[in-house]
């Protein structure tokens, strides 16, 4: 949307005009708003780009993007945990790093070697990230996801009921929050009054790994959520592990086997990986899609009138603007992309955002059209690292969206919608309404 606005608008008003690709750099705030006129430039100049900066090489065309997510033997995902436990790539450990590191072990009782050794379901590669996947995507079946179905749009419905009548609100705060967060506490067996608390833990992850928290992310503030999360979490799991109930902690502990089976602090890793993606991705996809709406009435028009069509305005979303834009790899040796030679032990960025936007692949790409093939978009991932919760989170938008269809027509943006600071995922911080 953002693209096609640029586009019409005048070459003042794409980012990307007037510099060079050499200055992109994919975790830079200067992108925030707009990635997706440099994406254009860089699948055009420097289909893999080098940035001295943070010593990364982007990729960006489609099939090179998917060339590097489906062989995790050339591209590890390790250089993922570096990025989100907030350190800098490539570069030394802080004192900061120390300090928080040492209290934290403290306060959760963890040795280093045991923090270290635990395994975390997003960097693992071959068969310990298989044999963790079979354990977690029991909480995940799709019985266990069918069953969810009326509990999810009931909640759904209750927040677009509470929206008529109102002149003005924030969609983010009022559905796109308020859903998942409650769904995904309700998987988890967290009690209503922590829910709130969630959603703030969450937030902190975020900031902290993949925005502005990027500068210090060893302040408090950062730091003190971390590890209220993880206390609260680790008491949940010895509760579970004592007196199973139904929910999906219960569920990734149930008949553990030998080394395939998660320890307390492996069951935390998890659960900070269901709250960024389980969370935000279902957040941001539902708000890139009402923002996409919005921008382009003629589809919002054919939604209202036809809610049967949200299932492929969902797709189109993840294609058109994808709530995850980027993932990191580790090359496990020297490979070759359109051309340039990536050494081994580099950190490698495949652009989902760009790839999903490439017009090799995607016909005119920046145009938001419901009903096009958006088949094989990447905006879940690709491979052994396809998104876990990719069914719930499509459930979740299509409730979202359907309970929302009949208010479509009375709708516009009352304020410019901020893109999160981010490198990461990609969607509005607020999204502000009121009634034409």
């Amino acid at each position: 949307m953002a693209a096609a606005l640029a586009r019409t608008r005048g070459p003042e008003a794409d980012p990307a005009a007037g510099v060079s690709v050499a200055d992109f750099d994919p975790f830079s705030p200067r992108w925030r708003e707009d990635p997706y006129p440099i994406y254009r430039r860089l699948r055009d100049e420097a289909p893999v780009h080098y940035a001295p900066g943070s010593k990364v090489y982007s990729v960006s065309r489609f099939e090179d993007v998917l060339f590097v997510l489906k062989n995790d033997e050339l591209f590890s995902s390790k250089a993922m945990f570096t990025a989100l436990i907030g350190a800098p790539l490539q570069q030394g450990i802080s004192w900061g790093a120390v300090r928080f590191a040492l209290r934290f072990l403290f306060r959760a009782g963890h040795t280093p070697r045991g923090f270290i050794k635990a395994r975390k379901l997003i960097v693992e590669d071959g068969e310990t990230h298989s044999a963790m996947r079979s354990v977690v995507n029991r909480g995940f079946t799709p019985r266990r996801i069918a069953a969810l179905e009326p509990r999810v749009r009931e909640l759904a419905a209750d927040c677009v009921r509470a929206l008529r009548g109102v002149p003005r609100f924030d969609l983010v705060q009022a559905l796109s929050v308020p859903l998942p967060v409650t769904v995904i506490s309700e998987m988890l067996g967290v009690e209503p009054a922590r829910r709130e608390q969630f959603k703030h833990w969450s937030d902190a992850i975020i900031e902290r790994a993949t925005g502005a928290g990027r500068d210090d992310p060893f302040q408090s503030r950062y730091s003190d959520a971390i590890l209220e999360l993880h206390l609260y979490i680790s008491g949940i799991a010895r509760q579970r592990r004592r007196a199973p109930a139904e929910d999906v902690i219960s569920a990734v502990l149930a008949e553990q086997d030998g080394a395939a089976g998660l320890s307390n602090l492996e069951v935390v890793f998890f659960v900070v990986l269901l709250l960024v993606a389980g969370n935000e991705t279902t957040t941001n996809l539902i708000g890139n899609a009402v923002k996409a709406l919005l921008a382009n009435r003629a589809e919002l028009a054919r939604v209202a009138a036809d809610p049967a069509l949200v299932p492929e305005l969902i797709e189109e979303v993840l294609r058109y603007d994808a709530p995850v834009q980027l993932v990191l790899r580790t090359a496990t040796r020297e490979v070759e992309i359109a051309g340039t030679k990536i050494p081994a032990g580099a950190i490698v960025a495949p652009l989902i955002g760009s790839a999903n936007r490439d017009e090799r692949r995607f016909p005119d790409p920046d145009r938001f059209e419901i009903g096009r093939d958006a088949r094989g978009h990447l905006g879940f991932g690709f491979g052994r690292h396809f998104c876990l919760g990719a069914s719930l989170a499509r459930l979740e938008a299509a409730a979202a969206l359907e309970a929302l269809a009949p208010e479509f027509v009375r709708l516009r943006l009352a304020e410019p919608a901020a893109a999160i600071d981010s490198f990461l995922v990609r969607g509005p911080r607020s999204l502000v309404l009121e009634a034409v």
